[in-house]
């Protein structure tokens, strides 16, 4: 029960202090408004781009598919080992596909994946920089293409070489608006090609727009641009086959390392990628920037902090008298020590509350300005909060331990 009242009085007198210096709290709590904020609006941007990165990389990758390429993880690698491994790995040619279609292909769809920067034309309307992809038929399924509007092209469409087209979201808005574009006609490369079909729209990845684009099929784009070096195939388990991604990579790998003999015990002498690789790879990309950002932005609660400690310090030379007089009644050292540290987490209590709120609604603005949505998540707000308390008792000690331990008799001299 005296513990309790301790706390109450000392919680009394505290918020009676501050409500008698009103500027200077203020003034005082900027510093953790601003460094709990600032934690909070990182930690709801680190965390919102990593969902937005792993939504965008379903889509553009899909959820069960993976690549086979002669190098694919270029980010990972340094210029000398992309190097020496474009001298090991194989490049895929068309008739790598064909081998794997024979061998693997009633367990395994794959399509090849080629792409080129082209002007999309149509009357007088020019759409520059327009990416346009030659797939197989199965790319909708291999890779969860959605659409919005009309239909994927069919295998005998590709086939027959149809010059048809799926555009993108960006494409659709810049040249029909406020009308469907299926049926009409737009201009690759001097040739006419008949939309059939709209992707959902996507947004970016890598810094790329992945809505100004154009799937064609492969075999026209081959027409058209002639044949590549090295092909980048997109695969996927067959649904009736019952296998999951590891096994159907598993297979496509064994075959290829057939083919192009690789030796027992050495590494692929292709590349291969995943969605969980992609992932990883992200995870870790953030990781590193909130590994960086956070703690520097946790530097301003320690600057914060070290306000609250001086202006602590001011208050008790400012209250020797009140202190020698509160002593000279019969106060204990404990309850001094109590009560300027209960003004110290108060003040850095209060800060956290509000820059917690006002990082919050950042973030909020900020997602809806964005159309990323930046969440706020509970590792971050402990984060901050832990921060800013643990900052204003350390702030708060030694002031109060300096209160504590003044001479009655001295601060009762003081003016």
């Amino acid at each position: 029960m005296r513990n309790w009242y301790r706390i109450h009085t000392a919680l009394q007198l505290a918020i009676a202090s501050l409500r008698a210096h009103k500027l200077r709290s203020f003034l005082t709590l900027l510093g953790v408004i601003i460094g709990v904020s600032s934690v909070v609006i990182v930690g709801a941007a680190i965390e919102g781009l990593g969902n937005y990165a792993e939504e965008t990389t379903s889509k553009v990758f899909g959820s069960d598919s993976y690549q086979i390429g002669q190098l694919l993880q270029r980010g990972r690698l340094s210029r000398r080992e992309r190097i020496e491994r474009l001298k090991y790995n194989h490049p895929i040619r068309l008739e790598d596909f064909e081998y794997l279609k024979q061998v693997t292909g009633r367990s395994v769809m794959y399509s090849p994946y080629r792409f080129r920067a082209e002007d999309l034309h149509m009357g007088n309307q020019l759409l520059e920089s327009t990416t346009i992809i030659g797939v197989s038929a199965n790319m909708a399924e291999i890779r969860e293409v959605n659409l919005t509007d009309g239909r994927f092209f069919t295998e005998q469409e590709e086939r027959s070489k149809v010059q048809v087209a799926v555009i993108g979201d960006e494409v659709k808005q810049f040249f029909f608006p406020a009308t469907s574009p299926l049926g009409k006609s737009i201009r690759i490369s001097g040739f006419d090609f008949t939309i059939v079909g709209v992707q959902e729209k996507i947004g970016n990845a890598g810094g790329q727009s992945q809505d100004n684009s154009a799937f064609i099929p492969s075999t026209v784009f081959h027409r058209l641009y002639g044949p590549d070096r090295s092909l980048l195939l997109f695969a996927r388990a067959r649904p009736e086959s019952g296998l999951v991604l590891d096994e159907a990579l598993d297979l496509t790998r064994i075959a290829l390392r057939n083919r192009f003999k690789a030796r027992p015990g050495k590494p692929d002498n292709f590349d291969t990628m995943t969605p969980d690789s992609i992932r990883e790879f992200i995870g870790r990309i953030m990781g590193l920037i909130g590994a960086v950002v956070v703690p520097i932005t946790a530097i301003s609660l320690v600057v914060g902090g070290i306000v609250i400690m001086n202006i602590m310090l001011v208050s008790v030379t400012e209250r020797t008298r009140e202190i020698g007089v509160r002593k000279s009644l019969g106060a204990r050292r404990g309850d001094l020590m109590l009560q300027f540290l209960m003004e110290a987490v108060l003040l850095s209590a209060i800060g956290g509350l509000i820059g917690l709120g006002i990082g919050a609604a950042v973030a909020k603005v900020a997602s809806i300005i964005s159309g990323v949505h930046l969440s706020v998540t509970p590792l971050y707000v402990g984060l901050a909060l832990f921060v800013s308390s643990t900052v204003g008792i350390i702030s708060g000690w030694y002031p109060a331990s300096r209160a504590a331990r003044l001479d009655p008799v001295e601060a009762l001299r003081a003016e």
